[in-house]
């Protein structure tokens, strides 16, 4: 299994953020559940849910401020990856420059798709994310 450590924007008590590796979707990140044995999120304990509303209110924020995201997706869909874990996916009404690097989001006002194809060099990854960790509050 491969260590994502190096992508992690925090950590939490029962959740741990991290930028995802395929940033299409300029500024996406991954929810991950601390607890080994969690699945489902109809299974969070009391103290896990009321913690991701916090995690997902906080890093929301950090997105919109680091990149004016005009949107956010959430989506815990655990078909491939069975552990409790969501995605924040930033939507983009128009294209965005991060690092001379343009991200476009052609499918804009339409449920957001994956494009495996869409390759993130590990330096852009970690330059997303400490340009996220500087705008948490």
């Amino acid at each position: 299994m491969e260590d994502y450590s190096k992508n992690i924007v925090k950590k939490y008590n029962y959740w741990t953020v991290l930028v995802h590796t395929n940033q299409q979707y300029l500024g996406r990140c991954v929810i991950w559940c601390n607890r080994e044995n969690a699945t489902d999120l109809s299974e969070a304990t009391n103290d896990e849910r009321d913690e991701l509303f916090e995690v997902i209110r906080e890093i929301k924020i950090a997105i919109e401020k680091t990149f004016q995201a005009d949107w956010i997706n959430y989506s815990f869909l655990g078909n491939e990856t069975r552990h409790l874990h969501g995605h924040l996916v930033p939507r983009y009404k128009d294209e965005r420059v991060f690092q001379s690097t343009t991200f476009t989001d052609p499918r804009w006002g339409h449920n957001w798709l994956l494009d495996n194809s869409h390759a993130t060099s590990n330096e852009m990854l970690q330059s997303i994310k400490n340009e996220i960790i500087k705008n948490l509050q």
